[in-house]
C-alpha cells in the first residue's frame, strides 16, 4: 500500500508519533529531495532505503512505482521536502495512479503551511479558498481578477523574491484596504504573521532589505 506522510514545514518535532513509526517500517520512501529527506530521517534514526520522486521524474517513474506495487506487495511511503505531499508538491500523480489501480493509499493528518497561517491570521478561516502559487505569468491576471471577487478568504503561496510585487497585485484587483497577512516561516524559529490592510503590508515590506523565508498569503473576502 501507499502511506502519504505530511513532514515539518519548520520544527522537526511536528511530526507524528504514527507518522515516525510508519516511516520506519516502510519498505521505501519516496522523496521529493533525498538530502532533505535524509536530515529528517537522521534526526530520528530512521534507515529506511530513500528514492527520489519529484516534479521532472514524477510522469517517467509513476507506473513503475504502481507495478512494483501490485507485483511485490510492498509498503511505500511518500513525502516532501516539507508540508504534506499533493498541496503544491509532487504526489497527485501516483495517488491518482494508485487509486485507478485499486492499491490502497492513506493519507496521514500533519503539517501544512496555509492552516495555521490561515487559523494566526486572525482573518475569517471558517470559509475559505486555497489558490496555492499563481501562475507566474499567463493567466496570473485572470486568476487575480477571480480570486478578489470571491465573498470567503484565500490564501496564496508566494517566494519572497515576489512578495512587494504579489501584494502590489492584489492591491490593484482587491483594492489596497483590503486587510490581508503575510504569514513567513511558520513554525520556524523566526515565524512572522502581520497582519493589515495591504497597502500598510506593502510599505512595510518594499522598506525590508530582503525578505527571506517561505511565505503564505491570506486575503479577505470581498464584503
Amino acid at each position: 500500500m501507499l502511506y502519504v506522510i505530511p513532514t515539518p514545514i519548520g520544527n522537526l518535532e511536528d511530526i507524528t508519533l504514527r507518522a515516525i513509526r510508519l516511516l520506519k517500517e516502510a519498505d521505501l520512501i519516496l522523496a521529493e529531495d533525498t538530502r532533505v529527506t535524509k536530515r529528517l530521517l537522521t534526526h530520528y534514526e530512521i534507515d529506511t532505503s530513500l528514492r527520489s520522486y519529484h516534479a521532472h521524474n514524477e510522469h517517467k517513474v509513476t507506473q513503475g512505482l504502481v507495478d512494483q506495487l501490485k507485483s511485490e506487495e510492498i509498503t511505500i511511503a511518500l513525502v516532501s521536502d516539507a508540508g504534506t505531499p499533493g498541496i503544491s508538491d509532487p504526489g497527485f500523480l501516483l495517488v491518482r495512479a494508485c487509486v485507478n489501480e485499486d492499491i490502497k493509499v492513506e493519507c496521514l493528518p500533519g503539517a501544512t503551511a496555509f492552516v495555521p497561517a490561515l487559523v494566526a491570521s486572525g482573518i475569517p478561516c471558517d470559509r475559505f479558498h486555497y489558490e496555492g502559487f499563481l501562475p507566474h505569468k499567463k493567466g496570473r491576471q485572470t486568476r487575480l481578477k477571480y480570486l478578489a471577487g470571491l465573498e470567503n478568504t484565500f490564501v496564496l503561496y508566494e517566494s519572497p523574491n515576489r512578495l512587494v510585487k504579489c501584494l502590489t497585485q492584489l492591491a490593484e484587483f482587491c483594492g489596497e484596504d483590503r486587510k490581508a497577512a503575510v504569514c513567513r516561516e511558520i513554525s520556524k524559529m523566526h515565524e512572522d504573521v502581520r497582519t493589515a490592510p495591504i497597502k500598510e503590508l506593502i510599505e512595510h515590506y518594499s522598506q525590508q532589505a530582503k525578505v527571506k523565508g517561505e511565505i503564505a498569503i491570506v486575503v479577505e473576502g470581498k464584503k
